[in-house]
């Protein structure tokens, strides 16, 4: 285990994944990673998340997840270029990015014209 927990939470996911399994249970958790989580859902890739006790129970539909390491800190004008280097096709997949307003999507944050930190990946 790293100290990313981002990063352990997503490889969790893909090995259970590859596993045959559409859940996972992971003993680490933090506030940005229920937030990332809550816009992942939003997006449809992640069925459900709940507490339970100490633990946090993850049901995922989706093909594939990756933390994005070194967390790139990227402008308006660049994200494209992460776009198109992180995710299949054009319209099949999202980038989650830490902004001065909150994670959000690439989308959401070319709408509104931000940049941040590249966060994670998710199609």
């Amino acid at each position: 285990m790293s100290q990313d927990i981002i990063a352990d939470t997503l490889n969790q996911i893909m090995n259970r994944k590859k596993a045959g399994y559409a859940d996972v249970v992971v003993n680490r958790y933090s506030n940005l990673l229920l937030e990332l989580f809550e816009i992942v859902k939003k997006e449809g890739y992640i069925k459900d998340y709940k507490i339970i006790g100490n633990n946090l129970e993850i049901k995922f539909n989706l093909h594939y997840c990756k933390a994005i390491k070194p967390r790139y800190a990227v402008n308006v004008k660049v994200i494209d270029k992460y776009v198109r280097r992180f995710i299949p096709s054009r319209d099949f997949g999202i980038i989650v990015i830490s902004t001065n307003k909150g994670l959000m999507t690439h989308k959401d944050a070319l709408k509104n014209n931000l940049g941040g930190s590249l966060l994670a990946y998710f199609f």
